[in-house]
């Protein structure tokens, strides 16, 4: 077997990459702050969203049976706070997406490869995709307001990968030499973009929820929890996300054990980083699955996403970190 030399690391890439990575952790607090002001003291104002009604399929078809399905009917309304510093946080937020894309772009130049091939420059991925959802999901459904909420967790992995995960930029592990990188890992980073995202969102809406229980009750609910968006958005957004992500983490999965094939000659070897993949996906199976059959809904289903998500978390951190070596370089 012939090994080639690793091209010669671009140093002036690689100072960029460096500079936009603290640039961007600087721009999303920055609209974190803004998000934050916009939650606590913006006006509550209507929010147009669509919204999942229950109606009677044996009277809307003229039969007797009394069967209920879910069929989404008119666009419901929801309110949240907003302010003119939110419009100003998504915008800053934008930014900040723009300087994460120009950091993987300068970070795989500088090593001459593909730019995840380790934890650090996965968490920059992965949060690069959660902040993209943020964008989109704030546009196509109004949810600017979820900007306070995706922040937190995206400054803390960006700190975590700055501080403790950070490497130069240079050559693979030997193991990691391998055509499969971008096309696992890519599937990865996109499914676990949105699981944080839908995590998030689904934390958001356990939130949401006990306060519409409280005033149910009659109790006055004080603070950003009295003024979040109606449970049935939040919800609705949480599903959206994860129908996304999972056919993504299924393929990742799959994906996977092609490469753990052609690497090691086995698809699975019970292997932690496989088996806490395999579980993470058997609970959000359960999680669609208690969604389509309508036996569990609203804050079980929402505890199971949560689950989920925090699965996935352990799995990516401690159990790569640990296992993998994809916090360093040969």
């Amino acid at each position: 077997m012939t090994y080639t030399l690793a091209a010669p690391v671009n140093e002036t890439m690689a100072s960029a990459s460096d500079t936009l990575v603290i640039a961007m952790i600087v721009t999303y607090a920055a609209a974190l702050f803004l998000f934050a002001i916009e939650a606590a003291y913006g006006r509550r104002t209507n929010l147009k969203a669509g919204r999942l009604m229950p109606v009677s399929a044996g009277a809307a078809g003229g039969g007797a049976d009394g069967i209920e399905v879910d069929v989404r009917t008119t666009e419901g309304e929801a309110r949240a706070s907003q302010s003119v510093l939110g419009a100003i946080a998504l915008g800053v937020t934008a930014l900040g997406f723009l300087m994460g894309l120009a950091q993987i772009i300068t970070r795989g130049v500088a090593a001459g490869r593909w730019p995840w091939g380790n934890m650090f420059e996965f968490v920059v991925a992965m949060c690069l995709v959660a902040v993209g959802v943020l964008l989109y999901a704030s546009f196509r459904y109004q949810a600017r307001f979820l900007g306070a909420f995706v922040l937190v967790p995206v400054l803390i992995l960006l700190g975590i990968g700055v501080k403790w995960l950070y490497v130069d930029p240079g050559p693979l592990i030997p193991a990691l030499h391998s055509y499969w990188v971008p096309i696992h890992v890519t599937a990865a980073i996109l499914a676990g973009g949105a699981f944080m995202v839908s995590g998030v969102t689904g934390v958001t809406y356990l939130v949401s929820h006990r306060s519409d229980v409280k005033r149910a009750r009659g109790e006055q609910v004080a603070g950003i929890a009295g003024r979040l968006p109606s449970p049935e958005l939040l919800d609705r957004i949480s599903h959206r996300l994860i129908l996304f992500a999972f056919p993504l983490w299924t393929f990742g999965i799959i994906a996977g054990s092609i490469w753990a094939d052609e690497a090691w000659g086995r698809f699975w070897g019970w292997d932690p980083k496989e088996v806490w993949s395999f579980i993470s996906w058997v609970i959000y199976a359960a999680y669609l699955h208690a969604r389509a059959t309508g036996g569990w809904r609203g804050p079980k289903a929402t505890w199971i996403n949560v689950l989920g998500f925090a699965t996935v978390l352990f799995n990516f951190f401690a159990v790569n970190y640990m296992f993998s070596g994809l916090h360093s370089y040969a």
